[in-house]
């Protein structure tokens, strides 16, 4: 398959209870190691898209409860080279605004593992592809961050900014005391799910970018209102649905700019 005919995948959050509108959808079961995932084809585009509402459709699973190695095995059999993952988050800082589109360009995940308490890795056990993943370009994908920047700016629905994000495994909710913690270690926003997915895909050599939009303030020094949350979910999936499903649409796979070292490859090369 040749890079520019490689599909596209966008991971749905907590804001996405259907699809996006004018988007046809198939679903497919595909089988991988760690379970069978339920993944979403998209009809009549210019070349193959895929969808995962990573809560399940409907919305059945706590963060704590989604498959993420099954998620990102899936996408890498059916070939996908962008991947677009999405999510509502919290807001540490007043100066970014709610029901913004925000690209993240860091991510801070102290403690690198999934809800389960297992590594946060694909390689589980022993095996001739394991092996540690080199940031070189850093977690999200500079590339596909200028296209989706690009595509937001089409839509008149322009990125405010570009942000640090912070993984925080839930199910529940941050204390007043992290949300000090977190601002103060720079961070911009936080949730529940997204790391694992994008640190999942780059060791399978996926490009990943992660798109989010604020639905709440969680101000370090602030009384924390959270108000209706199906009424904040319904503003986030409308800021978010028209640049999923042009990316989907229009969004070239890139070149894979991180590596994983192999030490399998050391050895051989040295006749070991």
């Amino acid at each position: 398959m040749q890079l520019n005919d490689a599909p596209a995948a966008v991971i749905l959050g907590s804001a996405f209870r259907n699809a996006p509108e004018g988007l046809e959808l198939e679903r497919l079961e595909i089988d991988t190691p760690w379970g069978r995932q339920t993944i979403h084809e998209t009809l009549g585009l210019r070349r193959p898209g895929y969808l995962i509402f990573r809560h399940g459709l409907p919305h059945r699973l706590l963060p704590n409860q989604v498959a993420y190695r099954a998620q990102a095995a899936a996408l890498a059999e059916l070939g996908c080279r962008a991947l677009l993952v999405t999510s509502s988050v919290g807001v540490l800082r007043a100066e970014i605004p709610l029901f913004r589109p925000l690209l993240v360009k860091d991510i801070v995940m102290l403690d690198n593992r999934l809800p389960d308490g297992s590594a946060c890795t694909m390689f589980v056990e022993p095996g001739a592809d394991q092996g540690h993943l080199i940031i070189d370009e850093g977690l999200c994908s500079p590339a596909l961050n200028r296209q989706i920047a690009d595509i937001a700016r089409r839509l008149e629905t322009p990125v405010a900014m570009e942000v640090v994000f912070a993984y925080l495994g839930g199910p529940r909710i941050k204390t007043k005391a992290e949300n000090r913690l977190w601002a103060g270690l720079g961070v911009d926003v936080d949730a529940m799910t997204l790391a694992p997915e994008i640190v999942l895909a780059n060791e399978l050599g996926i490009p990943s970018a992660a798109l989010v939009v604020g639905h709440k303030y969680s101000l370090p020094d602030a009384s924390v209102e959270y108000g209706d949350v199906d009424e904040s979910l319904r503003r986030s999936h409308a800021t978010q649905e028209r640049i999923i499903v042009e990316f989907l649409c229009c969004a070239e796979p890139v070149a894979f700019g991180n590596r994983l070292y192999r030490y399998a490859d050391k050895d051989a090369a040295h006749g070991e």
